[in-house]
């Protein structure tokens, strides 16, 4: 048996194909861990997620923000339905959307196997949490998605406050947790997200860390396996392996084996389309939503 976690598909169906083929994936006794954003920008959104509903009984998923944004997108009226682009379009009006995006809805915010020594989120954690606290925040939000009260949830994620704090509760809670574990990148020391800083480390002004870097951060007794941050390509450091390679940029989809002592990655080309060109910083401090990051 192989246990295999894969970066962002986003959509990227064909490239999922192959990468199961180079890894020679066995359903009957093989396992894999997909980093969340399955879905979006990638053409073939609706084809990705059947592929890994089919799966389910051999993988594990944690969902990213493109991801709740589906869900969310989901829950909208049908003329809000249409002003969404057409890869997402494709899923939300598809015959076995509810059947998608209800199994979609029970995916885990923190996959954790202590016997194996890893942990799956799809972007970061909060510099003050350990895999303990994680998985435990984690799964605040689980329960809140699989909930009577989940389109309250879906509803009201948006938005880029408050920042972390113990002591929050309701919306604002699930909201500071959700933000973490699916946008986050760079941040303060004490935790506060900085959502405009999506370059390579070193591009980021003075103060502000890569998640896995911040001074005075929980030690972790587990492997960390993310994606979320293309610009990072492959990095492994810091217990982080982050495996988000841009494959709907262009660049390629990584598949990881966690069940080795010795690092075994394996790559496919991913679209054959450019990186978009960076965006030029602001400090806007207008809502924004989970998607654009």
């Amino acid at each position: 048996m192989s246990v295999w976690a894969i970066g962002d598909l986003q959509g990227c169906y064909d490239e999922l194909q192959r990468l199961l083929e180079r890894i020679r994936f066995d359903p009957a006794s093989d396992r894999l861990w997909f980093c969340g954003d399955l879905v979006n920008r990638g053409g073939q959104s609706l084809e990705t997620l059947r592929l890994v509903h089919s799966l389910r009984g051999q993988s594990s998923v944690v969902l990213g923000n493109h991801d709740l944004s589906l869900l969310a997108i989901g829950e909208r009226r049908e003329e809000d339905q249409r002003k969404v682009n057409a890869d997402l379009q494709r899923v939300v009006f598809a015959p076995d959307r509810d059947e998608l995006l209800t199994w979609l809805r029970m995916q885990e915010m923190v996959h954790v196997d202590r016997e194996l020594g890893w942990m799956m989120i799809h972007a970061g954690l909060a510099p003050k949490w350990t895999t303990q606290l994680a998985e435990k925040h984690g799964r605040e939000v689980e329960a809140a998605l699989r909930g009577d009260q989940y389109r309250q949830l879906l509803r009201h994620m948006y938005g880029d406050g408050p920042a972390w704090n113990p002591r929050l509760t309701g919306m604002d809670r699930h909201r500071a947790i959700i933000n973490l574990l699916t946008r986050m990148r760079y941040c303060s020391p004490k935790g506060r997200i900085a959502y405009e800083e999506k370059g390579v480390p070193g591009t980021q002004p003075p103060g502000l860390y890569p998640w896995y870097e911040v001074p005075g951060r929980a030690e972790r007794d587990l492997k960390i396996v993310c994606g979320h941050w293309s610009a990072l390509d492959l990095f492994i450091g810091h217990g982080v392996h982050a495996i988000d390679t841009g494959a709907v940029w262009g660049g390629k989809l990584t598949a990881l084996q966690l069940d080795t002592d010795e690092l075994r990655v394996v790559q496919v080309a991913g679209r054959d389309k450019p990186a978009p060109p960076p965006r030029p910083r602001h400090r806007s401090r207008q809502r924004r939503q989970p998607q654009a990051s």
